[in-house]
């Protein structure tokens, strides 16, 4: 359908939590310092990891892909967030929005098969520690990082043009706190039912079966452990596993649940609440879980604290 002829619907509303004026005040405030956070935090880690040399191995590449992904996640939904926090109603264009959506799937593919190459990478480390040189070579590495991009590019693309292909009349209020699919399909005047399945196709296969592999890569690593002879190690890396498995279900729990079925009987409220799961919390925990739980991050970054110092001494 040519969009021209048939959209009425030149700009959208976004309401954000305007039915609770007070609460969208605290929230502002709360998700600033959140935002602030996630871009420090995910920014020292590209800092530390590009700078370091020792660093420049698959476990600390896939980990600075990630935190690149959570900066642009970030940047993405955050401002526009802050803003409809800000006011009442908060007015976003047709092209403003497309972009919008088009980035938020990006940046969310890509975190969803970067996240499942980061599970296969450590599977391979632990699991088979003596092929690991050969199994995550230079070449696999290459390969892992460009699929999650170019496969991050295809679904923004793909899903994005589909959704805005669809007519606009009106009314033109998304009852949400950006532009995501599921609120903004809600608003198209037309059938949408082939488009429905293919975001259940779609998700099961961006969000479901990468999330399933990740699983299954760390059950195979939890028997790994269980042989470990130290007490101690056990423990470390059983704690390691915990904090990644929690934030890996965080994202892809949530992304699921809202992707699966775009007009799902969920209040828009519940909604909400599920996309600010993985739009905020899980680029806040990332760092937090990957890196200062991390030896070798916090060595790395004390010594280029400390060559800073020594350069400013003299």
């Amino acid at each position: 359908m040519k969009r021209q002829n048939q959209s009425s619907v030149v700009e959208f509303i976004l309401l954000g939590f305007s039915n609770f004026p007070e609460l969208q005040r605290q929230l502002f405030q709360v998700f600033l310092v959140i935002y602030l956070v996630t871009l420090i935090g995910n920014a020292i880690i590209i800092v530390v990891i590009s700078l370091e040399q020792s660093l420049h191995v698959p476990m600390y590449l896939f980990l600075l892909n990630l935190s690149v992904v959570e900066v642009g996640f970030s940047a993405v939904i955050m401002p526009e967030m802050l803003v409809v926090l800000s006011s009442e109603k908060t007015v976003i264009t047709f092209a403003g929005c497309f972009s919008q959506m088009y980035f938020i799937l990006l940046f969310g593919g890509t975190e969803c098969f970067l996240l499942g190459a980061m599970a296969y990478d450590r599977f391979a480390a632990i699991c088979h520690p003596l092929s690991y040189p050969v199994t995550m070579n230079k070449r696999v590495f290459m390969k892992l990082i460009t699929f999650s991009w170019v496969s991050g590019i295809i679904v923004a693309t793909v899903q994005t043009t589909w959704v805005f292909s669809f007519p606009f009349c009106g009314p033109n209020e998304i009852n949400h706190l950006s532009c995501e699919t599921p609120p903004v399909l809600e608003l198209a005047c037309a059938d949408t039912f082939l488009f429905e399945i293919y975001a259940f196709t779609g998700t099961i296969l961006i969000v479901m079966v990468p999330f399933l592999l990740i699983l299954l890569s760390y059950v195979r690593i939890l028997f790994s452990i269980l042989k470990m002879p130290s007490t101690t190690g056990r423990q470390k890396a059983f704690s390691t596993c915990a904090s990644h498995l929690t934030s890996v279900t965080l994202f892809y729990g949530t992304a699921n649940m809202t992707y699966l079925q775009p007009k799902s009987g969920y209040s828009p409220e519940t909604k909400k609440l599920m996309s600010l799961a993985y739009s905020l919390l899980t680029p806040l925990l990332n760092p937090l879980i990957y890196s200062l739980r991390n030896s070798e991050m916090k060595r790395a970054l004390m010594k280029l604290w400390q060559r800073k110092v020594d350069l400013h001494t003299f």
